[in-house]
């Protein structure tokens, strides 16, 4: 048979429905070790209550069952021994109006097999009985429910000292009464906090803590295992780092109050306390002291090129063009900036924690050798693959990307990447012709930015708007003046490829 499984719930004490005055029940056999606990009250009349039984049950009867000739010694025998085969913690026997005592033989099993046996006197129906234990237990629960409350605030308050590591721990050793240690990526004890187990102990939890340290792609992210009078926990948190408990026991709140510590520990000792965090910190310092774009690429991983996302999230890709359609013109930036936690998922989607948001854009660094994919709430804009040195040029072609993505609602555009007539051109010539024909727009940026876009959204008057979010007619007034400036034809499609040509030189 297999061992009953005790529902997870807080427990209730059998002492203290045996204080209720208003049961008026009675011990008559078995253990009275006040750490009897129950976790629930069942009524049944079946002979054999094994597979009605999830363990944890007073199970109350008033003995209908019992067969009038028959060995009741056997029988009793057999009977208790199945509720505590089952897991039953406790029998409560009803006298009247089967039974007006309590059969000897009951007694005397109860008492082999170390069952407490409880005498329920007439005037209290099961009925009463099971409103009492579901009584106390929401009581448990509602004190259950206190400490965990408690002990999420305290350990929040720990993780915003000065020393937040060794805080936390010293709270989550105090609230489970137990041991605490912080094992780093070497399997080392960094840190520790509550009362020093056993050497036998301090070995097993270390060993624990290897079976969650990333090993591959079924390595569990927690493990318990119990001892003779010590429950050990481990719970990985990334980077290598192992949170690791040693309690007591294991009361049905531990595992939340755990996994709240667990989940900060994952914040304090994560990227920012990593190898890799520590190098894109030495970057950002050795940027700020005047290096090199060549000389800070190294730090920021082993790729040496990167794509450039400018991201927008579709709320705001999908607001109107200021001003359109009659609405009065808003004030200047965004109705609301991106969501902290939502723009971070999207790092993490893109495997990339260099992020950065802008206003309403986010930018983000995502290594070459990780394709970016479209992601579900967002409207991004790619850069074709480009070295450190490049990196503007490249931001550059991400947000001209973005422009089309948000006019063509389109989740995910990339810079065109393939070679095309220009490459036939020497580079300085492309410049010169590039100069010479867009001269007259050199000191008007919005004016080449526009035709810019106009001519990538094939000369729609509605998609340029909402592609630089202004009104449609401000689009025609921007492309009317730069034929007039160029004093060219732009409904010529000749005239509109030596343009295109033109601006992608710029």
């Amino acid at each position: 048979m297999p061992d009953p499984a005790v529902p997870p719930t807080p427990a209730v004490p059998l002492a203290a429905l045996l204080a209720r005055e208003d049961l008026a029940l009675r011990r008559i056999a078995g253990p009275s070790d006040p750490a009897l606990v129950i976790h629930a009250a069942h009524t049944s009349e079946m002979s054999d209550p094994y597979p009605y039984l999830l363990g944890g049950e007073l199970l109350l009867t008033a003995g209908v069952h019992i067969p009038a000739a028959a060995d009741t010694g056997a029988y009793f025998d057999a009977y208790v021994s199945r509720i505590v085969a089952a897991g039953g913690a406790a029998l409560g026997f009803g006298l009247a109006p089967v039974h007006d005592t309590v059969p000897p033989a009951l007694v005397a099993a109860c008492d082999r097999h170390g069952l407490p046996l409880l005498e329920v006197p007439p005037q209290t129906p099961f009925t009463a009985v099971a409103r009492a234990v579901w009584q106390l237990l929401a009581r448990a629960r509602l004190a259950e429910l206190r400490r965990v409350s408690e002990a999420q605030q305290s350990l929040a308050a720990a993780a915003a000292r000065p020393d937040p590591v060794p805080s936390v721990l010293r709270q989550l050793a105090q609230r489970l009464g137990g041991r605490a240690t912080l094992y780093g990526p070497e399997g080392t004890g960094i840190a520790s906090a509550g009362r020093e187990p056993d050497p036998a102990v301090r070995d097993a939890l270390a060993e624990l803590t290897e079976v969650v340290r990333p090993s591959g792609p079924g390595t569990p992210t927690s493990a318990t295992h119990a001892t003779a009078d010590t429950h050990l926990a481990a719970y990985a948190l990334g980077s290598g780092f192992v949170l690791a408990l040693a309690t007591p026991g294991r009361e049905p709140g531990d595992h939340t109050i755990a996994s709240v510590a667990a989940v900060l520990l994952t914040l304090l000792t994560g990227e920012q306390h990593s190898g890799s965090g520590a190098t894109r910190t030495a970057a950002l310092v050795r940027l700020l002291l005047g290096g090199t774009a060549e000389e800070v690429a190294p730090l920021l991983g082993e790729c040496g090129t990167w794509f450039v996302v400018h991201a927008c999230p579709n709320d705001l890709r999908d607001r109107p063009a200021p001003g359109a359609r009659g609405t009065a013109r808003p004030a200047a930036g965004p109705a609301h900036p991106p969501d902290i936690v939502a723009t971070t998922a999207l790092g993490a989607a893109l495997g990339s924690p260099l992020i950065d948001p802008a206003g309403d854009i986010v930018q983000l660094l995502v290594p070459a050798d990780r394709e970016p994919a479209p992601h579900p709430g967002w409207t991004l804009g790619v850069s074709a693959p480009a070295p450190a040195e490049q990196l503007p040029a490249a931001a550059a072609q991400a947000s001209r990307a973005l422009a089309r993505a948000r006019a063509t609602r389109a989740p995910l555009v990339r810079h065109g990447t393939r070679a095309g007539l220009d490459a036939l051109v020497p580079r300085e010539e492309a410049e010169a012709h590039a100069r010479a024909l867009l001269g007259p727009l050199a000191e008007h940026p919005a004016l080449a930015e526009t035709l810019r876009t106009w001519l990538s959204l094939h000369g729609s008057w509605d998609r340029t708007a909402v592609a630089l979010s202004v009104h449609r007619n401000t689009v025609r007034q921007r492309i009317a003046r730069c034929a007039r400036l160029l004093d060219a034809e732009l409904d010529d499609p000749d005239v509109r490829m030596e343009l295109w040509f033109a601006l992608r030189q710029r």
